[in-house]
């Protein structure tokens, strides 16, 4: 294999991965608080074929001897965008959105057995049943995972209410059959400074890598803040940060860039095709 092939070759595997990212990103552009994605690329490490010295045709050339070949390019990163998405009235008063860019629903999840904490800006919950009261009900979403108080506690909802309010401080405020009014819970958000540590686990959820092991504190990465203020607009969901019109013109500029690597492979086993075909 000659070198514009490897060259050609290594550069179509990792265009691969951004049209994969920029698939993702439409197929997800209807996602209820989702975060696109966006890829960049750098070179290869280069090979520095040296040919004869300058001869009196090249005084003053200012470039070195020799011809840099490269090995193509890679994708270094695959950096999650935090734009606010659209929000969309619901009129839903289980429907929350986060009115801040860089903050996260805590969530409770069970895997293998264990509650794991996840975080996520999908604002869509649901009521279920508590299994360990009958006259309780717990705040989930669609997947069943359970929304966090201020406390790192489930929220538990009398059955008996009539209605659900937000308050400006963040508070979740239950009407009773008689009037009164209860306080369910205190929502909590987590404010996430360093997006790009979060690692996707799926179902629109993200979680905090170890950050011990990378040599980050907690409080550098994340911190607990207040759902009041604005922070958490109820009735209202927040809609992707996706522009179709731009993932597709990616997606297009992206195959095209892949159809010119192929060309390029498919020439040179041209050419490699004329040279053993050589006779003497």
């Amino acid at each position: 294999m000659n070198l514009s092939m490897i060259s050609a070759s290594v550069t179509m595997g990792e265009l691969q991965k951004k049209l994969d990212t920029l698939s993702h990103n439409i197929a997800n552009s209807n996602t209820t608080g989702y975060k696109r994605r966006e890829a960049s690329f750098s070179d290869l490490l280069f090979q520095q074929v040296n040919t004869n010295k300058a001869t009196q045709y090249e005084t003053g050339r200012l470039t070195p001897n020799g011809i840099r070949v490269g090995s193509g390019a890679k994708v270094s990163q695959t950096a999650l965008r935090m734009e606010q998405g659209t929000l969309t009235t619901t009129d839903r008063a289980l429907d929350f959105a986060i009115a801040n860019p860089s903050s996260f629903f805590e969530i409770e999840t069970v895997v293998d057995g264990n509650p794991v904490t996840r975080l996520t800006r999908d604002g869509a919950f649901y009521l279920t049943a508590n299994p360990n009261n009958d006259n309780l009900l717990q705040l989930v979403t669609q997947n069943g995972d359970y929304l966090l108080d201020s406390a790192g506690n489930r929220i538990n909802i009398p059955a008996t209410f009539e209605e659900i309010t937000l308050t400006d401080q963040g508070t979740l405020q239950v009407t009773m059959p008689n009037g009164a009014n209860v306080q369910a819970a205190q929502l909590q958000l987590i404010q996430v400074m360093k997006p790009q540590l979060l690692e996707a686990v799926g179902g629109n959820m993200f979680q905090l890598p170890d950050l011990a092991a990378l040599g980050f504190a907690e409080n550098e990465v994340c911190a607990a803040v207040g759902a009041g203020g604005g922070a958490v607009v109820q009735g209202t969901l927040e809609g992707s940060n996706v522009d179709i019109g731009r993932e597709m013109t990616d997606l297009i500029e992206t195959q095209r860039n892949y159809q010119f690597n192929a060309r390029s492979v498919s020439m040179a086993d041209q050419m490699m095709g004329l040279v053993n075909g050589l006779r003497r």
